[in-house]
C-alpha cells in the first residue's frame, strides 16, 4: 500500500499551525513555503481537511487555514481519511471463480474469499494503529526529535 504525498503534507501543516499557534488564519502561500510545496496541490489537499471538519479555511486578504479542531482530538486515521477516502485498500474481483480453477461448485464460494477476509482482516489492524495515533501523540515525539521546531514555525510563519 501506497499513501500519497498528500497525506505527509497535511500531517505536517497540521502540526505547523499548532506550532503557529493563535487563532489567525496562515495564507496557502506561507505553508506551502514552509516546506517548499507546490502552494497549488498543497491547496488541494487542505480543502480536504476543511471538507473532513480539520481544518477552517477563512476568507478575505488576511486569510488561509487554521485548526478547526484540537491536535488531540485528530487521529491519524482522520488524516489519512480526508486525504485519502476511506475505500478500502484491497478490491476483492472474486477471481477464485473465473477460469479452469473456478469451475467449482456454487457451495465452493458460500463463505467469503479467504484472500478478500484476509486483506480485511489486514486493513482493519492498520486503520486501528493509526486510529490510535493522535497529532498531539505525533507533535510530542517531534518536539523531543526536534524541540527548536515550534520556534522555526513561528518564525518562518512571521509570527515571532
Amino acid at each position: 500500500m501506497r499513501l500519497s504525498r498528500g497525506v505527509e503534507w497535511a500531517v505536517h501543516t497540521l502540526l505547523n499551525l499548532a506550532w503557529a499557534g493563535g487563532d489567525e488564519p496562515v495564507a496557502v502561500a506561507t505553508l506551502a513555503a514552509g516546506h517548499d510545496l507546490p502552494r497549488a496541490y498543497l491547496n488541494k489537499q487542505l480543502q480536504l481537511l476543511v471538507k473532513a471538519g480539520l481544518l477552517e479555511s477563512v476568507s478575505g486578504a488576511r486569510g488561509g487555514f487554521r485548526p478547526a479542531r484540537d491536535l488531540a482530538s485528530i487521529t491519524l486515521l482522520d488524516v489519512v481519511d480526508a486525504i485519502e477516502g476511506r475505500e478500502p485498500v484491497f478490491r476483492c474481483a472474486e477471481i477464485r471463480r473465473c477460469g479452469t480453477v473456478g469451475e467449482c461448485t456454487v457451495s465452493d464460494f458460500a463463505t467469503a474469499c479467504a484472500v478478500k477476509a484476509s486483506m480485511d482482516q489486514a486493513e482493519r489492524a492498520w486503520r486501528d494503529a493509526l486510529a490510535a495515533q493522535t497529532l498531539a501523540d505525533v507533535r510530542l515525539r517531534a518536539d523531543a526529535h526536534a524541540p527548536a521546531m515550534g520556534t522555526a514555525v513561528r518564525r518562518a510563519f512571521r509570527l515571532d
